[in-house]
């Protein structure tokens, strides 16, 4: 099992899925394994019903299928008699969930399966998986399933893989570790750089062929510290400016609300202020 942070882990497991083409190197599948991926957004059209989706993830592999996708619908807050065409987008990534999860494949591509669960269901997921025979590659922002389900993790780091043979609970002090000695040898290669330019600057002239070849050393190590400063990718971020009105953002005073003659919320109260970061818990479908 495998943890690996959200991005561009998103294209690989793509392309481990057989859905997007490299730009170089090969993907092989063991002929015959199953492989089956979970995707940010499925797309149920074409199907009657969440459960006559779910079936068609079966094919002709298990022979109680419908028992073990009415189970895995009913776990995850579904009955099986909704229509695709009417599901939120959280109810259609939980069918979609079941529908990898109901044959048990070879191998299970799942990009972020903890979305549109509530804790309960985190946790019936995190046995579920744990009891499964598959390999599993896992991508995540859920820190405790990742460190109760992977055993080996991936880094992705500034065009780099780097791989740990370890669960998610040991990556921090790994990655800690390794980004300390990387600062070390930029350290020490800026010390050399430093010797070599005081060399050019106050020793011999280069014109003779060591001399030659000891400056082409410097224009290399000049290289090789500006490409390990040079983060091997680019971000843009962009933020709307608004202005600012105090501290205080929002007063609610005994606000209560009900649907069809049950309870939601009663008698609620709060004061919101700037920076202030507010959580609703509650079961799927609560509110």
């Amino acid at each position: 099992m495998i943890g690996a942070p959200h991005g561009t882990a998103t294209t690989l497991l793509r392309v481990a899925a057989g859905l997007v083409r490299p730009d170089a190197g090969d993907r092989f599948a063991q002929p015959g394994s199953t492989i089956h991926y979970l995707p940010q957004e499925p797309d149920l059209s074409g199907f009657a019903s969440t459960l006559a989706y779910v079936e068609a993830g079966f094919g002709a592999e298990m022979t109680d299928s419908r028992h073990r996708a009415l189970y895995l619908l009913k776990e995850l807050g579904l009955f099986g008699e909704e229509d695709p065409t009417a599901l939120s987008g959280g109810e259609a990534r939980r069918a979609a969930l079941a529908r990898v999860l109901a044959p048990s494949p070879d191998i299970l591509l799942l990009d972020e399966p903890t979305n549109h669960l509530d804790l309960p269901g985190i946790e019936w997921l995190e046995r579920e998986l744990a009891g499964m025979r598959s390999g599993i590659v896992l991508i995540s922002h859920d820190r405790r399933l990742l460190e109760r389900i992977s055993r080996t993790t991936i880094w992705l780091d500034r065009g780099i893989t780097r791989i740990l043979n370890e669960g998610f609970k040991a990556f921090e002090p790994w990655r800690d570790a390794m980004l300390e000695q990387e600062a070390g040898e930029q350290h020490k290669l800026g010390r050399k750089i430093a010797m070599e330019e005081d060399w050019l600057r106050y020793g011999v002239t280069a014109r003779r062929t060591r001399n030659q070849r000891r400056l082409a050393e410097l224009h290399a190590l000049r290289r090789k510290r500006k490409e390990q400063r040079t983060a091997q990718g680019s971000v843009r971020l962009e933020a709307a400016q608004a202005e600012l009105s105090g501290r205080l953002v929002a007063v609610a005073r005994g606000i209560s609300k009900s649907y069809g003659g049950r309870p939601v919320v009663r008698d609620f109260s709060a004061r919101i202020m700037r920076g202030d970061r507010v959580g609703i818990v509650g079961p799927n479908s609560a509110g």
